[in-house]
């Protein structure tokens, strides 16, 4: 996808929608289970991040990352949390000047296995992750299946939501021509959400490369809130992405997400 094209987009849907931001009785309970990502609630997230000044060549990256989230009820104590990413990268100046790469990276799929019923406003989930080597260009994909486990647990009190989620990929099998994949994903969260379905909130992503033995941290803040276009929900978000730690070849000076979420209550 374009990245001026997708970051536009998304920029306007997001100001659009603010601007006409209405209290429902319900927003409140969707933004509660949206800031749970094991939450029985069916979502389809679009969540845009664009760097730039990356490394040496201060190339630029835009990343779309495609998330839906499916619940499905395994029986009446259980429920079975469906969770893709699929990233949809354009990056410019990042492997060489003048270089160009658009197209789809690789997919991580994740199933939680998470109690229907929280204990004073704890709740957890663990399951499988997979990494599916979906990318369309050399420089997107490791060209390896993985597996691993995954983990979240949080807890929700008075409009606050902390938590974590983590997960740990192995490549099983893929290309002998590239390097195994050891990689860990941390993500801690903290969200306050107001009546009106309003929030702020705060994000580390935390991702390890054990093989490659790199560290990438970024903070994420954003501020968030639940409206409807016509009859469909959706929940809006943006705010600056901070690169703390990264390889001087792989650090970005500035970046920014924007989300856009559509809902489907029950």
């Amino acid at each position: 996808m374009n990245q001026i094209f997708s970051t536009k987009f998304l920029v306007c849907i997001l100001f659009f929608s603010i601007v006409s931001l209405h209290a429902q009785d319900d927003a409140a309970e969707l933004a509660k289970k949206l800031a749970n990502p094991i939450a029985s609630l069916i979502s389809v997230p679009f969540q845009n991040n664009s760097d730039y000044g990356i490394g040496d060549l201060k190339g630029s990256r835009n990343t779309l990352n495609f998330q839906p989230v499916i619940p499905i009820s395994i029986n009446e104590n259980l429920n079975m949390i469906a969770r893709v990413v699929l990233p949809i990268v354009t990056q410019n100046n990042i492997t060489g000047i003048a270089e160009k790469q658009s197209g789809l990276s690789d997919a991580v799929v994740s199933a939680f296995f998470s109690p229907k019923n929280t204990k004073n406003g704890f709740t957890w989930g663990v399951g499988p992750a997979f990494l599916i080597p979906t990318g369309t260009d050399d420089f997107l994909t490791s060209k390896k299946f993985g597996i691993g486990p995954t983990a979240v647990a949080l807890k929700q009190s008075n409009g606050w939501t902390i938590g974590a989620l983590v997960n740990q990929l192995w490549s099983v099998a893929g290309s002998d021509e590239r390097p195994d994949v050891s990689q860990m994903f941390v993500q801690p969260f903290i969200t306050h959400n107001w009546k009106s379905g309003a929030g702020i909130g705060l994000v580390g992503e935390w991702t390890q490369n054990w093989e490659a033995r790199t560290t990438s941290v970024w903070l994420i803040p954003n501020v968030s809130g639940v409206t409807s276009i016509g009859k469909q929900k959706i929940s809006l978000a943006i705010g600056p992405r901070v690169h703390l730690i990264a390889p001087e070849s792989m650090r970005a000076d500035w970046g920014w997400r924007a989300m856009v979420i559509f809902l489907f209550p029950k």
